[in-house]
């Protein structure tokens, strides 16, 4: 059988299977599934429906807390059972690995995109796409739903930290995550065409196509309103390098475009993509994705499959009614509402993929990478992205009296805040579970305050009040006091804020302690936040974004271990009602301008 000939070229051995395959087959090699409606004897009762791919979806794991191991016995056990169907093709596995491994438990967990947009550095972020693969293969995942390319133009929008910045040409330069995660595609390679290096790489996923980051008033799943100029300068450019590097899949965006969802907008997702920039991997659709094509949502799944895939999607996130899609992809097939050489089509692209990644000379994962989960050296990338990461937005009262870097060595320091040590605060959503958690039991990683413990001088005494009382600041004659305070975790719509105000208790501890004592604020958030109230009060601000597991990057800028160096890759505006404002504007007036950052 030519197709199971590592040495036939992969169109012949695409050819040879797809001609083997029964519809059944097919319509299953279409569809994915989350792991926890899944056991194997329940894939053994539609085997002949030879599934495609398994996710996990946020927070889906085998047990909480469990190790790499419980991870790759688990992948290996679904695997094993599609290797035993008629023609044992191998299934992938996806999991959302947008900072990290991040769902897994012990895994590095980097800054999410807004910090890293703000290094200016895509080699940086190639170098973390290099470790999230080895840290994904630890747990025997090929497949990333990474990266997320939006290009955030309003804050407001739940999903503004998963953007790099609302600057397209960054966005464009970070897409050297797809060359780390996929590695580097051969100087022959043809373009358009998917391209995974080997067994320590693994599937990207550009997503959310296209125009996610410019809905109405930032709410996540609205309709963007853009002309085609707009949309191909603004939108677009990011997916023409994710394809120009091999990336493997591209990802729908739940998000409308002119009215038109982008589920089953053909002109953008076939004629497009795939027609005019030559996209040779498959389209996958988001969680649900064509459920949500009408109003209400899974109105007409049948009919919503149908406009779904005869716009271009491949393959479907189901994720959790798989019989329901069964049931209604053999209709539609069998009665040609759905013509079979449109099921082709998405059935070569998918295996394509899986050729060109080795995924059936190699099906079955091993334990070799499982060392590489959370290891010391990619927690010591971490610790340098989240240094390369923060910015300095003001540093003392006047330009003559900067307080960065702190001394090491002082009589009695404060530390304060709602965010200070808490590890699930400081990495933000997509942390474990899907809106992230609260705590310092979550994973492996050092908090803000246990960061500045191991950085001061021995002999420097170090309190530590979440929430303290402004009298009790004023009488203990700090040397000085580091306030860490901002949002609480949340991803996608939970996100969606009009008011981008400072928690309240964070404000207070701004108040309590920086009116009392010379204070540094770190601000923890996933995008710029109303500041300009408490500004006078601090003698210094940080922007950290969402640091991740690493705290000691950040103490490591603020006692002058290393300088500040990003500059913001957002602007950072003043009143909400200001928004969208970006560069270029014509009502532009920002607190601090995209761009800007304090060195030290």
């Amino acid at each position: 059988m030519a197709y199971k000939d590592p040495n036939k070229p992969v169109h012949v051995r695409v050819k040879d299977l797809v001609n083997r395959m029964t519809v059944e087959e097919k319509i299953g090699q279409m569809a994915q599934i989350d792991r926890r409606t899944l056991t194997v004897e329940v894939m053994r009762s539609f085997s002949n429906f030879s599934l495609g791919s398994i996710l996990s979806g946020g927070g889906s794991v085998p047990r909480m807390q469990a190790s790499a191991e419980d991870w790759v016995n688990m992948v290996n056990e679904y695997q094993r059972a599609c290797l035993e169907t008629r023609l044992g093709i191998p299934m992938f596995y996806g999991i959302d690995a947008v900072h990290g491994n991040n769902n897994v438990y012990k895994a590095t967990i980097f800054p999410h995109n807004v910090g890293l947009g703000s290094t200016r550095d895509p080699d940086l972020v190639r170098r973390i796409g290099i470790a999230t693969a080895l840290e994904m293969r630890a747990t025997g995942i090929p497949y990333a739903f990474a990266p997320c390319i939006a290009v955030c133009r309003d804050p407001r929008w739940g999903r503004c930290y998963e953007s790099y910045s609302e600057n397209p040409e960054i966005v464009q330069e970070m897409t050297e995550l797809v060359r780390g995660l996929q590695g580097q595609i051969p100087a022959n390679h043809e373009l358009g065409v998917p391209f995974v290096a080997g067994n320590n790489k693994v599937m990207a996923c550009a997503k959310h196509f296209v125009g996610d980051g410019g809905t109405h008033k930032g709410i996540n799943e609205n309709n963007t309103k853009v002309d085609w100029h707009d949309l191909l300068t603004i939108h677009m450019p990011g997916y023409y390098s994710a394809i120009i590097k091999g990336v493997s899949t591209v990802m729908a965006s739940y998000s409308s475009l002119n009215g038109i969802k982008m589920h089953a907008n053909r002109d953008l997702l076939t004629t497009f993509l795939k027609g005019t920039l030559r996209f040779r991997g498959f389209i996958i659709s988001d969680w649900k994705g064509v459920d949500r094509i009408d109003y209400p949502v899974h109105k007409n799944y049948s009919d919503e499959l149908r406009q779904s895939v005869q716009a271009g999607v491949d393959m479907i996130m189901i994720p959790i009614n798989y019989t329901e899609f069964f049931n209604d992809m053999t209709y539609l097939v069998k009665n040609n509402l759905i013509p079979m050489d449109r099921i082709d089509d998405a059935v070569k692209r998918i295996l394509r993929v899986k050729f060109t990644m080795g995924l059936f000379e190699n099906p079955i994962a091993d334990l070799s990478y499982v060392k590489y989960l959370g290891c010391k050296e990619h927690r010591e990338l971490a610790r340098e992205a989240v240094r390369k990461s923060l910015v300095l937005l003001k540093n003392g009262k006047t330009a003559d009296t900067p307080l960065l870097p702190l001394p090491k060595k002082s009589n009695r320091i404060l530390v304060a805040g709602s965010h200070a040590n808490n590890l699930g605060y400081q990495c933000g959503g997509w942390t474990i579970g899907w809106q992230g958690v609260s705590g310092n039991n979550v994973t492996d990683g050092m908090t803000i305050l246990n960061a500045v413990m191991a950085t001061i001088d021995p002999t420097t005494e170090v309190d530590y009040i979440e929430d303290p009382d402004p009298e009790y600041v004023n009488l203990n004659n700090y040397s000085y006091a580091i306030v860490a305070v901002g949002e609480a975790p949340y991803a996608e719509s939970a996100g969606d804020n009009l008011n981008l105000t400072i928690p309240a208790e964070g404000a207070r501890t701004i108040s309590s302690v920086c009116t009392n004592v010379k204070c540094v604020v770190v601000l923890i958030s996933g995008r710029p936040l109303v500041i300009e109230p408490y500004l006078s009060q601090m003698d210094a601000l940080v922007a950290a974004w969402l640091p991740g597991s690493e705290g000691q990057g950040v103490a490591d800028v603020l006692y002058g271990d290393y300088a500040f160096s990003a500059k913001t890759s957002r602007t950072w505006f003043r009143k909400v009602d200001q928004l969208p404002m970006n560069v270029g504007d014509s009502h532009y007036d920002p607190l601090f301008p995209y761009g800007y950052g304090l060195t030290t």
